[in-house]
């Protein structure tokens, strides 16, 4: 996974604006970068786990999301400019993972149920941002 999103990495080697993220010092933006390593550990735990397991996983990736969402409210992002950032995060995701059912030659019936249930956890993921953001920061 580290290698998608190296490859993936939005504007590394550019000159142009990044909006939002300009703003940030740099321990801002290692705290970003740490938080998306955390809600690629929380996604892949929830992939790896056994049917049946619980909802754990995947409500440890709700709360880390929702986290993220706040902590880019509160450092000037807007909602656009957070569920971007997630897209930006998403699509090298499920890339790896269809990149990943080819080199195991998994079958059809496994490679689809992988991608249908990472996209399902990310949904949820997105919508714990999104939420997230709106509070603003405030902590339940």
């Amino acid at each position: 996974m580290a290698r998608a999103y190296r490859r993936a990495r939005p504007l590394a080697n550019t000159k142009e604006p990044t909006g939002w993220l300009d703003g940030l010092s740099d321990a801002e933006r290692t705290g970003f970068r740490e938080r998306g390593m955390q809600l690629v550990g929380d996604l892949l735990t929830h992939l790896d786990a056994e049917r049946g397991q619980g909802p754990a996983p995947i409500t440890a990736a709700e709360r880390h999301a929702s986290e993220y969402g706040a902590a880019a409210a509160r450092l000037g992002a807007s909602l656009s400019d957070t569920v971007e950032g997630f897209l930006r995060f998403r699509k090298p995701f499920i890339n790896e993972l269809a990149e990943l059912a080819r080199r195991r030659r998994l079958d059809t019936r496994e490679a689809t149920a992988l991608l249908v249930d990472a996209e399902s956890a990310l949904d949820r993921m997105l919508i714990a941002l999104m939420l997230g953001h709106r509070s603003r920061g405030v902590q339940s």
